[in-house]
């Protein structure tokens, strides 16, 4: 994507500008940020996606007379459930990036933040008055107003106290400081922990881009299962000068001492959280599997295949690299030889590569595991 495309869709603010400005600092309304955009699905193929037991999904009734009364439905949905009018509801369907090509494709227009940090793209459908209530994310957002309008309050509050009981994360005093109403094609983006609450004007659809914001607890959790794996210290507990004690069940204080020591060898480096965040950013998450061509080319066909057509990688890859970890995809390290290694930052940054161009046979053997495991695809040929 062009910097000249992001500016349009940022309202004239250059990217540099709006990650100076804005990025986590304070929110921006874009009007007509895409003319003409009326969302990527119909309602059918929302509750399509919805009602599949591989896609993330939730049914939410938000009672504002009553918060504590709300309730949220996982999927898979029922079809009967999705048909009411007779009270508020919204239905909301995560990473409908995977499953809708046209989906991915405006997800990778926010790719001027680092995609280490993207996460995916949701739809919520919402009937009249439908919405999630007032609440607050710990991760930053861009809100694109598809079919109808959506009325948004929102608050830099610091009181984000939460009803008791609710199913849902509401906030139990929302001030709102702006009302805005968007409409197709409308973008607000919002950073974190600024609290929002969306209204439908009618029926109306949202797509929700959001952002991998892990907590310090996660990362930690992540990082000690990593380094459990890696770690490989030497030696075996002894006590061969072990003292006679009055009370057998006691924990001797020696044991203690040689323990510590023992796990003071415990160490890791930069380049360890490195490899790591390259494992933990790509691993693909639990609902995401891959499908495998039922008939494979072998590696002469398949790069003779992509020589002419070019190749993209599947939607469900996450492909990223780094100076000092390398490259990872799907959660796996891989080694390359130095002359693919330009060809592979390229392939991550834009995720495919064009034809017309000859491919090393390193690099063909390596393209051609991925095309047998589902990671990557040679791009369908031009239409006559």
């Amino acid at each position: 994507m062009t910097t000249d495309t992001i500016t349009r869709l940022l309202g004239g603010i250059t990217p540099a500008r709006f990650l100076a400005e804005y990025w986590q600092k304070k929110p921006l309304l874009v009007r007509q940020a895409l003319p003409g955009f009326t969302g990527l699905a119909t309602r059918e193929e929302i509750f399509e996606l919805a009602c599949d037991p591989d896609v993330e999904s939730r049914r939410v009734r938000y009672r504002p007379e009553a918060p504590g009364e709300s309730s949220v439905e996982h999927g898979p949905q029922k079809r009967s459930r999705l048909r009411g009018k007779r009270e508020p509801w919204t239905v909301l369907v995560q990473g409908i990036n995977l499953w809708i090509p046209a989906a991915d494709a405006l997800l990778r227009w926010f790719d001027f933040i680092p995609q280490a940090r993207l996460d995916d793209l949701m739809v919520s459908y919402a009937v009249d008055g439908g919405g999630v209530g007032p609440h607050f994310d710990n991760y930053d957002v861009f809100l694109l107003q598809g079919i109808g309008k959506r009325r948004w309050q929102i608050a830099d509050q610091e009181d984000h106290t939460l009803v008791e009981g609710a199913p849902l994360r509401l906030l139990r005093d929302f001030r709102p400081v702006h009302d805005w109403v968007l409409e197709s094609g409308d973008l607000l983006y919002l950073p974190p922990h600024w609290a929002h609450n969306g209204i439908a004007a009618g029926e109306c659809t949202t797509y929700s881009v959001g952002f991998k914001s892990p907590t310090a607890q996660e990362l930690a959790h992540g990082f000690l299962d990593w380094l459990g794996e890696h770690l490989r210290l030497q030696g075996m507990y002894a006590d061969p000068g072990l003292a006679l004690q009055d009370n057998s069940a006691e924990i001797p204080a020696a044991m203690i001492d040689r323990a510590a020591h023992m796990l003071e060898g415990i160490r890791w480096s930069r380049a360890d959280v490195a490899a790591f965040l390259g494992s933990y950013l790509t691993e693909p998450k639990p609902r995401i599997f891959f499908e495998p061509p039922d008939e494979p080319l072998d590696c002469a066909a398949f790069t003779r295949t992509i020589e002419t057509r070019g190749c993209a990688l599947d939607a469900r890859t996450l492909l990223l690299w780094s100076p000092e970890a390398g490259f990872h995809i799907n959660g796996e390290p891989f080694a390359c030889g130095p002359a693919d290694r330009d060809t592979l930052a390229a392939l991550a940054h834009r995720r495919r590569l064009e034809g017309g161009r000859a491919f090393p046979a390193s690099l063909s053997a390596l393209l051609h595991g991925w095309y047998e495991d589902g990671f990557l695809h040679p791009m369908a040929e031009p239409a006559p």
